[in-house]
């Protein structure tokens, strides 16, 4: 018996939203003892992954998915169906439409058998199939996009949890950092701890858990889909409205006529309003500062000081810090300067002396409603949580006994590609590689097995003529309705604007 086959937690409950009328499910084949082996004992062993688990009765396998119900391998997780209403619907008192999602479904593992359901419906008067299943991904990872001009550490640093490394930083984006999380190098490439490890977080991320990550040479956070990133204990706030350069023309015509000179701090590219275009189309007058940092083009400088949590993403206290001075020759006594970050979260206001050195001065009252301005056109801070899985061979073949018409009917927009009923974005090029927002899915969409390699759901939905043209498992398919009238099932209560996936444009238009 290897390591995996260890005997866990028992089987006391199968979750939340279960209808107890609905039968259990026998999952993947209990296998018989052959001629000359002993007598069955009370195990079963469970071929839904490559683990093959032996389990007693009343105990599950490492996943927790599978496990023995008096001497009957069965599937734990109750299924998960999402509804839609439409208005049509409710005006002619019909009920709900029903979408089976891949959600509990089990897996095709040893990948050439088919989907676990194969279901057909019908829809404005055209037959469909959904082909339901869940992956059993080594090719995954999550895309983690945190709103906060932060500095979270340097691009390619290591991300680590637990100690253990579990991805990288990637390039940041407009108003965002970019983690790169898991993957088959974490999964795979390293020691056990470390495959483990990625593979539990990769679990947490994807069913919508907070998780604790530390990037080397840079912060700690906790992260969590849908929720405001915590950024070495503090919470993100709001998301800048704009880079340094752009926060001046968005509010350089609001700012003329109150201040001379407006600086807005920023770790990419921070603004002076009198040099730039914005400010030289209203007529401001040069104000003579000189700043530190790479003059890019007017009115707009690069690296004026390192990155960090101060003022725009950058090191800084004092926002001083980054001005050389002011050329005697155009700047004077009394001109007024505003010093802002790009969220209005930091402000200063100066005033200068005889000396052109510049003195703190009470911000007055209509640059004050400015400033609020900046904050009230960012948008709150979140923390979007993406996967992207390969859909490989056992996926297609589970599907069509010839793998790679799938794939060129789903780039002909004749199959259209759900995670959970959530709507999936294919990238272009060979295979079927998925994204999809895991805040759009169903609640604890989402497992794992030893091998180790993440589970998640997926369905393909087509036409029936469709179907049968790209070689699909016909011979499978069951009626909607009896799917359910036999399955156990759950009602994802995930309240999105999810298109409806059997009415996609492309499959009846």
């Amino acid at each position: 018996m290897s390591e995996h086959s260890t005997e866990h937690t028992r089987v006391d409950h199968v979750g939340e939203d279960v209808d107890p009328s609905l039968p259990e499910q026998a999952g993947p084949t209990l296998l018989p003892a052959a001629a000359g082996e002993r007598p069955p004992s009370p195990k079963v062993r469970c071929d839904a992954c490559p683990v093959l688990c032996q389990i007693s009765v009343g105990r599950t396998g490492a996943c927790d998915r599978w496990g023995n119900v008096g001497g009957v391998l069965t599937r734990l997780e109750a299924m998960v169906i999402t509804q839609h209403h439409s208005a049509a619907q409710s005006a002619a008192g019909e009920e709900a439409a029903d979408f089976l999602t891949g959600v509990g479904a089990g897996t095709t593992y040893p990948d050439y058998k088919p989907a676990p359901f194969i279901v057909s419906s019908r829809h404005a008067d055209v037959d469909m199939i959904t082909v339901v299943t869940e992956g059993i991904f080594s090719y995954c990872s999550f895309k983690v996009k945190i709103d906060t001009d932060r500095y979270l550490g340097p691009e390619q640093a290591n991300i680590r949890h637990q100690g253990e490394i579990v991805g990288h930083v990637t390039t940041a984006e407009y108003g965002s950092q970019m983690l790169s999380v898991g993957g088959v190098h974490h999964l795979t490439g390293g020691g056990k701890k470390q495959g483990r490890t990625t593979c539990e977080l990769m679990a947490a991320l994807g069913n919508q858990q907070a998780v604790e990550l530390s990037i080397d040479g840079g912060a700690r956070l906790v992260v969590q889909s849908g929720k405001p990133p915590i950024v070495d204990g503090i919470p993100e706030a709001r998301m800048r409205v704009g880079c340094g350069s752009a926060t001046i023309g968005i509010f350089a015509q609001q700012w003329f006529g109150l201040v001379d000179e407006v600086v807005v701090v920023d770790d990419h590219i921070t603004g002076v309003l009198s040099e730039h275009q914005a400010g030289r189309r209203l007529g401001i007058k040069p104000s003579g500062i000189e700043m530190k940092g790479r003059r890019s083009t007017p009115g707009r400088y690069f690296k004026v000081a390192n990155p960090g949590v101060g003022w725009g993403g950058t090191d800084i206290v004092d926002p001083l810090a980054i001005i050389s001075g002011f050329d005697r020759t155009l700047a004077w006594e009394g001109l007024r300067l505003l010093m802002v970050s790009t969220t209005g979260e930091h402000f200063a206001y100066f005033v200068l002396d005889g000396t052109l050195t510049p003195q703190p001065a009470p911000l007055p009252a209509p640059l004050a409603t400015v400033v609020e301005r900046i904050s009230e056109n960012c948008e709150p801070a979140l923390s979007t949580v993406l996967f992207v899985g390969g859909a490989g061979g056992s996926l297609r073949a589970g599907v069509t006994n010839s793998p790679v018409r799938l794939t060129q009917a789903i780039k002909s927009a004749l199959v259209n590609v759900t995670c959970g009923g959530a709507p999936a974005y294919v990238w272009p090029g060979g295979g079927i590689t998925v994204m999809v927002d895991v805040a759009r899915m169903p609640a604890r969409s989402f497992g794992t097995v030893p091998t180790p390699a993440i589970v998640a759901p997926i369905e393909f939905t087509m036409k029936l003529t469709d179907f049968a043209a790209l070689g699909g498992h016909v011979e499978s398919v069951q009626p909607l309705e009896n799917v359910l009238e036999r399955e156990r099932a759950r009602l994802s209560h995930v309240e999105t604007e999810n298109a409806w996936p059997v009415t996609a444009r492309a499959l009846l238009g």
